[in-house]
């Protein structure tokens, strides 16, 4: 992943890249935490079909940016510079659309509990928890691996952590998502829910 250099603000996130992806990872944070848990009045009241056709539609993109991240990984193992490049601004263009649809759902919506017997339900609620953890810990990896790579050239990119970075990164991203999905599985198709409009508490990602 490289672009050429142009202009003063890709200058700057090319010299500084850890302080750029400490901002964002804030900036992310405090947008997701406000939508949660301080009701940001910035999203339309939204329908339980609607809350539903937005889960099924982040279901769609996660699995898509998981088929991304995986064959990014594949493709410079392949030493395929171009196609990685491809792959991975996908899955974080498609992760910037999950984001939006995500806020859109909890904030303008609110949350589904499973309904389920006990076993189901811890299973579900520990994948939730991981799955909540791993999307934490994924944000700041993949926004200094995304900023590296589209303002450093390859040559450049080899003296900067963006390979190593790149390895958690996806693993984290991946396993986050996969979880996700696979809770959206239970909570949808498998059992039944409650419909819970927003409450302060930790959502489900579905």
């Amino acid at each position: 992943m490289a672009t050429a250099d142009a202009g003063p603000l890709s200058r700057t996130a090319k010299e500084y890249p850890r302080a750029l992806t400490a901002v964002l990872t804030v900036v992310g944070y405090a947008l997701v935490i406000g939508t949660l848990y301080v009701g940001l009045p910035i999203y339309p009241t939204i329908s339980l079909e609607t809350v539903n056709l937005l889960s099924h539609a982040i279901a769609v993109i996660n699995t898509t940016t998981v088929v991304l991240l995986l064959s990014g990984w594949k493709f410079i193992r392949d030493g395929d510079v171009r196609k990685h490049r491809t792959a991975m601004v996908g899955a974080f263009t498609l992760i910037l659309v999950f984001l939006v649809l995500y806020l859109l759902k909890t904030g303008g919506g609110g949350q589904k509990e499973i309904v389920a017997p006990d076993g189901p339900t811890i299973a579900y609620l520990a994948m939730l928890a991981i799955h909540i953890l791993l999307s934490v810990l994924a944000v700041p990896l993949v926004l200094y691996n995304i900023v590296v790579g589209l303002t450093h050239t390859t040559r450049e990119m080899r003296e900067t952590a963006h390979a190593r970075v790149g390895r958690w990164a996806v693993a984290v991203w991946s396993i986050s998502l996969t979880l996700g999905v696979a809770a959206y599985v239970l909570l949808n198709h498998v059992y039944t829910f409650e419909f819970v409009r927003l409450l302060v508490r930790v959502p489900a990602p579905f």
